[in-house]
């Protein structure tokens, strides 16, 4: 993101603060795409991703005016989607206790369709069988260019964490992808 983007919503984060619902519907445009895929990474379900982002919006729009900071609402939106994302995965497991297999299940499935392509195929398959927060924080980092102070707000966690989670989530996926290489010869 660029530093006009940046200002930009920082001025609609003003707006929206002073009660404007024009300006939460455009930062409901700006950043609907964003918190959508990474709901989706953390919950590796479509439409749970659709339903923990309706929720986060509603969290949103009812606490921005608490928002001290207007520069600090990418990683604050980002921190309640995962919030969201993280209630939604623990109702799941809640109601799908017997269900430990998952897991591996998912993997060996994954695993098993990665055929033939480029290698662009292959680190999309990759990702996909990651779990969903090696997911996010990979994604984080490299696709949304979060800083490591960023992505540690965001996740609420020390940002030592965060470079531990990075390192082994690069680890898992550098493993996946030897996995798959090692298929093809």
């Amino acid at each position: 993101m660029n530093a006009r983007e940046r200002i930009n919503d920082e001025l609609l984060v003003i707006r929206a603060q002073e009660g404007s619902q024009r300006a939460i519907t455009e930062l409901v445009e700006r950043w609907q795409d964003r918190l959508w895929r990474f709901a989706w990474r953390v919950t590796d379900d479509e439409q749970a991703a659709w339903d923990v982002l309706q929720e986060a919006w509603i969290v949103i729009s009812r606490s921005i005016g608490r928002l001290e900071d207007p520069a600090a609402f990418p990683a604050w939106a980002y921190r309640i989607t995962n919030n969201k994302a993280r209630d939604w995965i623990r109702c799941r497991m809640s109601r799908r206790r017997a269900d430990e297999v998952y897991g591996s299940a998912r993997a060996e499935s994954n695993s098993a369709e990665i055929s033939a392509g480029n290698q662009h195929e292959d680190l999309t398959q990759a990702l996909a069988a990651l779990p969903g927060s090696d997911r996010a924080i990979l994604s984080f980092y490299y696709e949304d260019n979060f800083s490591i102070a960023e992505i540690a707000e965001i996740l609420s966690i020390p940002p030592g964490t965060v470079k531990s989670r990075l390192h082994y989530a690069r680890r898992r996926l550098r493993r996946y992808l030897g996995e798959v290489s090692d298929e093809r010869t």
